[in-house]
């Protein structure tokens, strides 16, 4: 893909849109807490880049990417991604911090270290978080799973990916033994949007509603 150069600021925020595309529209507030900045930054942020032809602002709904924004944010999360495999394959990095290592190597990664990167690993199709990698021309295959806080009681799910990017969440939930690929069962879910209570390798295990809609899973797992 033929990518400008642009701001580190700049590829941050088209990315968090694209980490943020299950939902076509993204409310500036969900933008801002995903960036944690406040909601005037992503609005002055979103003015520029929708100047520039990267975003489309709708009043009162919020903001989408368009075809150029999409294309150069697809370009960043491969960067992002393929670093995650290398950090996590041949450095051994903790999986909790391979998102914000990856982040601090993305912004000056040159498109032919790029694709040499993506050769010497392979041309994984996922990342250790098990997020899709998109390919050298942006494309790539989205998920088939659902969120875990949509899971019903009872319901025995495998892990296919987590969404989440901040260290102490990621941290969280390695520590709790919640992958890809690992099987858990929803135990319990409290009223009131209260915390699931799961079965994760024998062990029961509490998350809250909010955390719960970064994992990302898939029912019926292979047995």
């Amino acid at each position: 893909m033929n990518i400008q150069p642009l701001s580190e600021s700049t590829e941050m925020y088209l990315k968090a849109m694209a980490e943020l595309s299950d939902h076509d529209v993204v409310a500036i507030a969900r933008l801002a807490e995903h960036l944690n900045v406040t909601p005037v930054s992503v609005n002055e942020m979103v003015r520029r880049l929708s100047e520039q032809g990267l975003m489309t602002h709708t009043p009162y709904k919020g903001v989408t990417l368009t075809e150029k924004g999409r294309e150069v944010a697809s370009n960043v999360m491969r960067r992002q991604r393929l670093w995650e495999c290398f950090l996590y394959d041949h450095l051994k990095i903790e999986w909790s911090q391979l998102y914000e290592l990856a982040c601090s190597l993305e912004h000056a990664t040159a498109p032919k270290v790029t694709e040499a990167l993506a050769v010497f690993l392979g041309n994984p199709k996922t990342c250790p978080r098990g997020n899709p990698i998109p390919a050298a021309d942006g494309s790539f295959t989205p998920l088939n799973g659902i969120p875990l806080n949509t899971v019903s009681i009872g319901e025995t799910v495998q892990v296919l990916a987590v969404n989440a990017t901040a260290t102490d969440v990621l941290k969280y939930l390695y520590e709790r033994g919640i992958l890809p690929g690992i099987k858990l069962t929803v135990i319990e879910a409290a009223p009131l949007q209260g915390p699931l209570t799961l079965r994760v390798e024998g062990k029961e295990v509490a998350m809250g509603i909010s955390l719960a809609k970064f994992v990302i899973v898939k029912s019926n797992p292979i047995q």
